[in-house]
């Protein structure tokens, strides 16, 4: 391909906002082995996609027959300052503080992918952002993009973590740029410290199992008992691994890159409760946070606003006994004994008697051998 050609690509993903562009050869992943080997672990917990597709991660021609270059491209995202979030709220990663970033990222590799398709009529082109059988990170540090930090995120030296990885596959040869050279973490293990849950067992290698982003995002179940005092206020997602890496504290905040709202990455958790199915569907439906669904967004609210003995949700929590979905009733189970465990005692005893769901009426017995044990 003519370099004028790549420089023009280059600049146009610019001009839609990416932070930083570099191409690299269809290969197999350099980490394919040690991705297998985490599945092996166990470490992607309910994450059963992972394993399924596992073949297909070792090659892009999985994503796109005769795939021959990939286009990497980070693109940043929020910023702000930190936040403490006053009782009754909860805080948000800030890579889902606004819409899905897909529809909006997607629309701007369609454009770049036209680019390229004009310039060789005969190309074929994909992009993908995060949802297909594609090691992001391996392909964005052979592109020349960061490099993988200890906390598992891509890291670039000018951008920092905080950006979403893009991949544009063409069945075209680019000529490739140089992979990212050396480990800029050195012997600093901010990330490994910050870790409430001791999630990163080691540098690079995430026990998906014991993640705040994981047991709030991914998981579907109960969240296990021990790990629920350390959700501490986070109600989606967890950004405490990339707030302490110095190569991110050491960028101005931004404002939201995929939209000109401002939001806050706070949110009024007692006011969810009061929702109906269908406004909670129009509030979250557009949002990174539906991936959750209503049921994993209210069982995460019952649990922050236990571990912040919010007597203000009271109410709320007791309503949230009669739930349709059981990890609800659950975990507002939980948050009452939390708040009050004398008082929650006759509420959940009460509410035992017509439990119909097997594990949730084991874990209130639980919780009435605590009030009793409390007395």
């Amino acid at each position: 391909m003519p370099l004028n050609i790549v420089i023009r690509l280059k600049d146009l993903a610019k001009d839609l906002g990416f932070c930083c562009v570099g191409i690299c050869p269809a290969v197999e992943p350099p980490h394919y082995g040690a991705f297998l080997k985490w599945l092996e672990a166990g470490y992607h917990g309910e994450m059963h996609y992972l394993a399924q597709r596992k073949e297909a991660y070792r090659s892009p021609s999985s994503i796109l027959p005769g795939a021959r270059s990939l286009i990497m491209l980070g693109f940043p995202y929020q910023r702000d300052a930190e936040q403490n979030p006053p009782a009754g709220y909860g805080l948000i990663a800030r890579y889902a503080n606004g819409p899905d970033y897909h529809k909006t990222i997607r629309q701007w590799l369609r454009k770049l992918g036209r680019f390229l398709q004009a310039e060789y009529p005969s190309a074929a082109v994909r992009g993908v952002v995060d949802t297909a059988p594609l090691l992001e990170r391996d392909f964005a540090q052979l592109a020349g993009l960061g490099w993988i930090g200890k906390n598992t995120s891509l890291i670039g030296p000018d951008c920092g973590s905080f950006i979403f990885l893009a991949a544009l596959l063409t069945t075209v040869e680019l000529e490739p740029d140089p992979p990212f050279a050396g480990d800029r973490c050195g012997s600093c293990s901010a990330c490994l410290r910050a870790c409430p849950t001791g999630a990163l067992v080691s540098p690079r290698v995430l026990d998906a199992r014991r993640c705040l982003s994981y047991l709030t995002i991914e998981l579907r179940g109960f969240i296990p008992l021990e790990l629920r005092e350390l959700v501490g206020a986070w109600f989606f997602g967890c950004d405490l691994c990339q707030e302490v890496c110095p190569w991110n504290r050491r960028l101005r905040p931004t404002g939201s890159a995929t939209s000109e709202v401002t939001n806050t990455r706070v949110i009024n958790l007692i006011a969810l409760f009061r929702l109906k199915e269908d406004e909670f569907r129009k509030m979250f439906g557009p949002t990174p946070l539906w991936r959750a669904k209503r049921r994993g967004l209210l069982r995460n609210a019952a649990i922050v606003l236990g571990n912040q003995r919010s007597q203000a949700a009271w109410d709320v929590l007791v309503s949230g006994l009669e739930d349709s979905e059981p990890v609800v009733r659950e975990a507002c189970a939980w948050a009452l004994a939390r708040i009050d465990i004398a008082a929650a005692g006759p509420i959940i005893r009460a509410h035992l008697a017509k439990e119909t769901d097997p594990a949730v009426a084991a874990s209130l017995s639980g919780y009435l051998a605590e009030t009793s044990s409390s007395g």
